[in-house]
């Protein structure tokens, strides 16, 4: 692709709406830079749709720095600051996704990003992790089924949900590739179904461990939080117990909170538990390649499970992940949430696999 085509208008838009997808473009672009003819930096634009989360835009504003040391244009969006804010920003985006050869998105979840998609022209679509929501979106684009999220499937349908399902499945036609549209899946996730057409690429971290590390590694262990109280899955108070239980047996003294942690669940675990809460500024693949680190890093079913061994590769950092007891989930968790996250567990490569720990 020439510098004049990019002139006008970046041949790649990418969208993004948490700290972690913004990590896996910059990943994607990593990759695709090597070998290339030409590097991506001047036709790539990053494009934050920021949410409300004061967490979230924090670690989105350190991420959106990042990317702009490595050469990329970020364009920031208040895309959910009050009732005008989706037609101000959908306006504003409308004639760089008419002109982009190449859009890359975080979350195709995402009713924004949906209704985005029914706006661009490009042959080239990119979809790069979003955490273990890539497993079921991937799966669900195999079976040629509506795109839900994993914690909200077997639910009943909203009225919302009806409303807007005719752009959800023009996204999911959108995104099954086609003799006039090639698409690709960057991730690091393990995938039992391949949606035929797709083009699947392994992210190894290669930027991450390139361009941070490697760590210092205490002698004791860290654990992971998770938002899965938060989301409705997992009782809380079975999750203190576990948290207790766990950080006791191991020797765990800091907790690395999830950036959608209420603050008042982080409070009790804090006193409870007697845990240094640690709030992260950056997902917390940068943080432990950053390091300090501890020897094992302790953690439930989540993502990390999948990114932090390969994040970590070649130190003697050990991830260890705690099953889901099926007791601890909540009556109105979704049917699918038991078999999901022990997918989730069974399937992570290069970890100590922990027993669910039972109150003490």
């Amino acid at each position: 692709m020439s510098r004049r085509a990019g002139s006008a208008g970046p041949h790649t838009l990418a969208f993004v709406e948490s700290p972690v997808q913004l990590l896996n473009v910059l990943e994607w672009a990593h990759l695709h830079a090597l070998g290339a003819q030409e590097a991506p930096g001047p036709g790539l634009t990053l494009v934050v749709l920021s949410p409300n989360d004061p967490m979230t835009r924090g670690q989105l504003r350190r991420m959106a720095e990042l990317a702009r040391d490595e050469g990329y244009a970020v364009r920031w969006e208040e895309a959910r600051g009050g009732p005008g804010a989706p037609f101000h920003t959908i306006g504003g985006l409308t004639p760089l996704l008419r002109r982009a050869r190449r859009v890359v998105m975080g979350d195709p979840f995402s009713r924004y990003v949906q209704l985005l998609l029914t706006i661009t022209k490009a042959r080239e679509l990119v979809v790069v992790d979003d955490g273990t929501a890539t497993m079921e979106f991937v799966a669900q684009l195999a079976r040629g089924e509506r795109l839900v999220r994993w914690h909200r499937k077997g639910g009943r349908i909203g009225a919302r949900d009806l409303i807007f399902a005719p752009v959800s499945s023009s996204a999911r036609r959108r995104l099954t590739p086609s003799a006039k549209r090639h698409v690709e899946i960057f991730s690091s996730m393990p995938m039992d179904e391949k949606p035929e057409g797709v083009t699947v690429t392994a992210n190894d971290f290669a930027w991450t461990r390139a361009r941070f590390g490697p760590p210092r590694i205490t002698k004791g262990a860290d654990m992971v939080g998770t938002s899965l109280v938060e989301t409705g899955v997992v009782d809380g108070e079975r999750y203190l117990e576990a948290v207790r239980t766990l950080a006791k047996a191991h020797g765990a003294t800091r907790y690395f909170a999830h950036r959608r942690e209420r603050t008042d669940k982080l409070h009790r675990l804090a006193a409870e538990t007697g845990l240094e809460i640690v709030r992260p500024d950056l997902p917390l693949e940068l943080i432990a390649r950053r390091g300090p680190i501890g020897r094992t890093i302790l953690s439930f079913p989540s993502t990390v499970v999948h990114t932090l061994p390969l994040a970590l590769t070649g130190t003697e950092v050990r991830v260890a992940v705690c099953d889901i007891d099926p007791a601890w989930l909540t009556q109105n968790a979704s049917p699918r949430a038991q078999g999901f996250l022990s997918g989730v567990t069974g399937t992570a490569r290069d970890v100590t696999r922990l027993s669910a720990v039972t109150a003490a």
